[in-house]
């Protein structure tokens, strides 16, 4: 018998920390079923009272328990040395949640509803971690998770939880681990970044960011590296370089991908050396901040090329975050869309109250090749022109019709063939109703009709996802 049989069997319990009786029922089903021996408690007193008292080898706590938040009790464990894998749970996929909660030591953080696979392979992979760190360590790091981020992510598909599960970790790290963020231009890699920055000790620091191809390739190693007084025609005075300047913040090198190897070679010996000198000057200056790169494209075929070093990619590829463009995370489109909605009502003092039903409808089914970015600028143009209540789908037609529509790429979803083939087909079948209802206003005869349904299998179709006619007239 392995180590994680005996444990699921005889070492200890699982402790799952909810206000919501039927969540506490379901987790104690499924752990039942699988074998392992479960106890529960209603809020973060409570908790701590039984993990006191019970042998628990892995916590599943909701975030908003009474008494004292999931949050509040993470902190305590880090206090009083406890080193029990904990998942965190979240009815709200906020950001600044998951990145605190992944800070304190989670294990993991899921959002509801929750996914039973998930929760079942979760448990394995923590119980397994437990076996391996039985014996209680306690981090040697401490840090500050009372920081407002100004440059919040917005998003609460999976994807986007992972991404803030990453910030959490990369943001306890030390300066000296570099940071490669990856992902089709409009995604959000500075929001990143400046995520990174905002939730690290060094917050305080500055954020020195520098576009490596919008400066000219011949003022570039000035502008990193500073200057001496006379180390070239016209340099007049002594200029601190963006180096210098960040002190123990962050260095954000966006579209590092366009840098000519040359400049790649000198990088790499900063990375690596973590100093340099002034242009004209010989005295070596460390460095203190960390690096962050970004790049839209995809830099191993350029290595390839020969158009960018191998041993500069590994030594900036420490840590790597991908971010998924939009079209594969279409849930969030919504979310994204009221958030530009609120923001530019504010910013050009206009009330514009929603969206129509057919708008929505359109804005779920585009593409948007230019992503967060591209819905952004089309809500700020539609809030600008809008003279109604709602933005409405005819206002909206005309404006994507002047954008390219790419051929769609899927949303993988799920650990499993069978799931994300049916989460795929949930997707389509609503998007297709919502579509016909749309184009009829709201007519279900003629949108049955125009589908090839019966008129009772359309509306069954309308009653699964809690589709109104009335919503589109």
């Amino acid at each position: 018998m392995n180590k994680f049989n005996k444990l699921k069997e005889n070492r200890g319990k699982i402790l799952v920390v909810d206000d919501d009786p039927k969540i506490l029922f379901a987790f104690l089903e499924v752990l039942k079923k699988d074998g392992y021996s479960a106890v529960t408690a209603g809020d973060g007193e409570e908790a701590l009272k039984v993990i006191s008292s019970e042998n628990i080898v892995l916590i599943f706590m909701d975030i908003s328990i009474p008494k004292i938040d999931g949050l509040e009790v993470l902190k305590r464990f880090r206090e009083l040395g406890i080193n029990i894998p904990t998942i965190i749970i979240t009815g709200y996929g906020i950001m600044q949640n998951a990145i605190k909660a992944m800070q304190l030591g989670a294990f993991d953080y899921l959002t509801k509803p929750l996914d039973i696979n998930k929760i079942r392979e979760l448990t394995k992979n923590a119980l397994s971690k437990s076996v391996r760190t039985s014996e209680n360590t306690k981090n040697d790091f401490t840090f500050n998770t009372d920081i407002v981020d100004s440059y919040e992510l917005i998003g609460r598909s999976s994807r986007m939880q992972e991404i803030y599960k990453l910030i959490g970790m990369v943001s306890t790290t030390p300066n000296t681990v570099p940071v490669l963020i990856t992902g089709e231009s409009g995604t959000g890699k500075e929001l990143v970044a400046r995520a990174i920055h905002g939730n690290t000790l060094e917050t305080g620091h500055p954020f020195i960011g520098i576009n490596c191809s919008a400066v000219p390739d011949n003022l570039l190693e000035s502008e990193l590296f500073g200057y001496e007084k006379g180390a070239f025609s016209g340099a007049e005075t002594r200029k601190l370089g963006k180096f210098e300047l960040a002190q123990n913040g962050t260095i954000f090198l966006d579209e590092i991908g366009n840098l000519l190897p040359n400049l790649q070679q000198k990088l790499l010996r900063v990375l690596q050396e973590r100093e340099f000198e002034r242009l004209g000057g010989n005295v070596p200056i460390r460095v203190q901040a960390r690096f962050i790169a970004a790049t839209n494209k995809d830099l191993e075929p350029e290595i390839k090329k020969g158009n960018f070093r191998e041993d500069f990619y590994f030594r900036l590829n420490v840590v790597s975050i991908k971010l998924p463009p939009l079209r594969e995370r279409p849930e969030d489109i919504p979310l994204l869309s009221n958030y530009f909605l609120a923001k530019y009502n504010e910013h050009l003092k206009k009330k514009v109250e929603g969206f129509s039903k057919q708008t929505m409808a359109l804005l779920n089914n585009y593409q948007f090749p230019g992503n967060v970015r591209e819905l952004e600028n089309l809500i700020e143009r539609a809030v600008m022109l809008t003279r109604g209540k709602e933005i409405t789908d005819d206002l909206l037609e005309k404006m994507l019709s002047l954008n390219p529509v790419k051929a769609p790429v899927l949303p993988i979803s799920g650990s499993t063939f069978k799931q994300s083939r049916e989460h795929i087909i949930r997707m389509f079948e609503q998007q297709f109703i919502e579509k016909k209802l749309a184009n009829t206003h709201g007519n279900v005869t003629l949108a049955a009709k125009d589908s090839g349904m019966t008129r009772q299998n359309f509306q069954r179709m309308m009653k699964k996802y809690n589709i109104k006619a009335s919503d589109f007239k």
